[in-house]
């Protein structure tokens, strides 16, 4: 059993951050941010439930389906509008949803923690039918503007899929995973400002990331030349390229938004998905592992029969 996409939509605020934006703000420059992370310019100025509400609205449309229709809403956030209620509420409500609804904090890892749940409900007796999946964040707010470590990589941003039950097998193998020991890697206290060991996270995501994908692969009797479409978190080109590097895959396989986006965790992997679909990389029937890690240290893969 399995699901099939049958909208995609993606919401980015209009203000955008360029790299000679940061470089009157601090010591960096153009050419030092794109060397390290691949970034030229990153989107700010809109909260989780607008982000969300914005994607969703494109992705029903898309799909030619009425809100009446969805009968499960997930949303994959680490920065939800406020504690109590979850921002998928917020977004139900503004859609007129007449579904289940909750919030899943897996921080960039989420919006894949979401895809296998959100197919792992469909397939339980009387499971949902279509269901809404929504990876949003807005991290402008947490971040610290004054760190460059951080202030070059974060920005807000979203995209949601409308998923629809099938018979075929779409989802091949999946492999969720958290090493705790590196849970104070990445982190924002109430009220406090990201924090984040870049050179450590860089390694702990390369190691982890590219053992996922290759066990993924592995229970799905597949091999890295059996991958068409690479759709990656999208935090930092160079963890893309080692990853790649490490597994096998080629780099060309990879489908990458982050020079314009920079790094909106949930919202990432979203982002690169309508990126590929709007190329005809999604067509029938193509290999495509979608991977991320985040905060936690969290990681998850799936290998989908497109």
């Amino acid at each position: 059993m399995g699901a099939r996409m049958i909208g995609i939509g993606t919401a980015l605020p209009e203000k955008v951050i360029t790299n000679h934006d940061l470089a009157e703000m601090m010591d960096t420059s153009d050419e030092w941010i794109r060397e390290r992370t691949g970034i030229r310019e990153r989107r700010i100025g809109l909260p989780t439930s607008t982000l969300g509400i914005q994607s969703a609205t494109a992705a029903l449309e898309m799909a030619g389906v009425d809100p009446s229709e969805i009968d499960l809403l997930i949303l994959s956030t680490a920065t939800p509008d406020q504690r109590v209620p979850g921002t998928s509420a917020v977004i139900h409500a503004e859609l007129g949803l007449r579904c289940g609804a909750f919030d899943l904090n897996a921080a960039c890892a989420g919006f894949t923690y979401g895809w296998v749940v959100t197919q792992s409900m469909m397939d339980a007796p009387g499971g949902p039918r279509r269901a809404l999946l929504i990876g949003a964040d807005s991290l402008s707010p947490v971040t610290n503007w004054e760190d460059r470590g951080t202030a070059i990589l974060f920005s807000d941003g979203g995209g949601a899929v409308v998923l629809e039950h099938t018979n075929e097998q779409t989802m091949l193998s999946w492999d969720l995973g958290t090493d705790s020991r590196h849970r104070r890697l990445i982190m924002a206290d109430h009220g406090a400002k990201l924090s984040m060991e870049g050179r450590e996270v860089f390694k702990a995501a390369v190691l982890s990331v590219s053992d996922s994908v290759l066990t993924t692969l592995e229970r799905a009797g597949l091999e890295p030349d059996d991958v068409d479409v690479l759709l990656p978190h999208q935090a930092n080109i160079r963890i893309i390229e080692a990853i790649c590097k490490r597994t096998g895959i080629a780099f060309e396989r990879s489908c990458n938004v982050i020079e314009y986006t920079g790094n909106n965790s949930s919202g990432t992997i979203p982002l690169a998905m309508a990126k590929a679909h709007s190329e005809g990389r999604l067509r029938p029937g193509a290999v495509v592992v979608m991977t991320g890690f985040g905060a936690g240290m969290t990681w998850a893969t799936t290998v989908t029969r497109w």
